[in-house]
């Protein structure tokens, strides 16, 4: 008897939902890191640049939540579609933004998509994957993802150093609006064969998934224990991300351009380590490579402060790269398992929600302590909070069969 042909890990569904996912990120990638150095062009001190990246977060607290339910009851390619159409809007703010002040409103509507594309991204990919091969899958599609880290930061780093921002950000606007075309397409022509058949929105649907929701966030479960340590490590890690750019150029005297291959060494790395986790998580467990991760994001702090050349930074991005690439399919995969899949939606905006909420001050509170102590001192911060949270991560972070075993 023959056996029957290997199915592959991405459907043909999938192949086209990752193309305009990198479409879309590669041009949303040219500029995050370059944002706060173009925010000081415009006239913004460090602490208001904090600010800036403090306030436009609050944007999206509570559309995240709306986000998650409108994709758990009309479908995930239709919300990316909506949400989209969003970004594409955004991006017109950011181009006419003429001061540092307006640019924090143009932040603010560019962050609308992940509103809705956000919670959608992993929710699709668990309704088509197994249980069995999840990790695998979160694994491939996140390094496929990466190629918009390789390609968006140095492309935006050549295009700024060159030929200055506004041209930068219309390309990263051009490539974005290609990708949301194409989703639109794919919202009126294609349907996953696992997607649930979508429901009406209603106040009623909406109260009733957000109380489920907050009762599994508190009910004492890994769902808590997710919460807690992603709000810890939420805190942590937005008291320095956003003044990286800031202390590569100004302490360790690195040009925009390297700034941009920085980014793309930290996608490169980034790129040997999804499959990986994926695989130790469907065999070993997830809390194994997200405790891994941690503490490479750990040592990657450790080389950060110590680094003072381009290649001290670039050896930094490599092991930042590898800790986070653990991480990333880890979590998704976790998640996954432990909330029904029918509200992955939803988990995904009030989980990010909540954070985000908490995490709130952390932009603003990271650049008074860059101002008021030394630009070292956010980074050291959340260098030990990477340790420490290793240690929720290893004893709570198991699902049920897991923990049985």
């Amino acid at each position: 008897m023959e056996k029957s042909a290997k199915q592959p890990l991405l459907s043909p569904i999938m192949r086209w939902f990752m193309f305009a996912m990198v479409l879309a990120n590669t041009g949303s990638a040219m500029y995050p890191m370059l944002m706060p150095i173009y925010l000081t062009e415009l006239g913004a001190s460090v602490a208001q640049v904090g600010m800036v990246f403090t306030l436009s977060s609050a944007a999206i607290l509570v559309l995240q939540i709306l986000g998650g339910w409108i994709s758990d009851s009309i479908g995930r390619l239709s919300a990316i579609a909506i949400g989209s159409v969003g970004g594409i809007i955004g991006y017109i703010a950011i181009l006419l933004a003429p001061t540092w002040e307006w640019m924090l409103v143009a932040i603010a509507v560019s962050r609308i998509p992940y509103a809705l594309v956000g919670p959608s991204f992993g929710a699709f990919i668990a309704e088509n994957s197994t249980e069995e091969n999840r990790g695998k899958v979160y694994g491939v599609t996140d390094t496929i993802f990466q190629i918009t880290g390789v390609l968006g930061p140095p492309l935006g780093g050549f295009l700024a150093g060159s030929f200055g921002f506004k041209l930068m950000l219309l390309v990263s606007a051009v490539l974005y609006t290609l990708a949301a075309l194409l989703r639109i397409w794919m919202a009126t022509t294609m349907r996953s064969p696992q997607e649930q058949r979508s429901n009406k929105l209603t106040v009623v649907s909406f109260r009733t998934n957000l109380k489920v929701m907050f009762g599994m966030l508190f009910g004492g479960g890994v769902i808590t224990w997710i919460f807690l340590t992603d709000g810890v490590r939420d805190i942590a890690f937005r008291l320095s991300n956003e003044l990286q750019p800031l202390y590569l150029e100004q302490i360790g005297g690195i040009s925009i351009e390297q700034i941009g291959i920085l980014g793309s060494i930290f996608s490169l790395a980034m790129m040997g380590t999804p499959i990986i986790s994926g695989r130790i998580s469907d065999k070993h467990g997830e809390r194994v490579p997200i405790s891994l991760g941690f503490l490479m994001v750990f040592a990657a702090f450790v080389v950060f402060l110590q680094a003072s050349t381009f290649m001290g930074f670039a050896v930094t991005w490599v092991i930042f790269g590898g800790g986070v690439g653990l991480l990333s399919p880890a979590y998704q995969s976790l998640i996954s398992k432990v909330v029904p899949e029918k509200m992955l939606g939803t988990f995904s905006g009030v989980l990010h929600s909540s954070l985000g909420l908490v995490s709130l001050p952390a932009p603003w509170l990271g650049a008074q302590l860059w101002e008021r102590v030394s630009p070292r001192f956010p980074f050291m911060i959340t260098a030990g909070f990477a340790l420490v949270t290793v240690v929720p991560t290893w004893f709570k972070f198991k699902t049920p069969d897991k923990a049985e075993r």
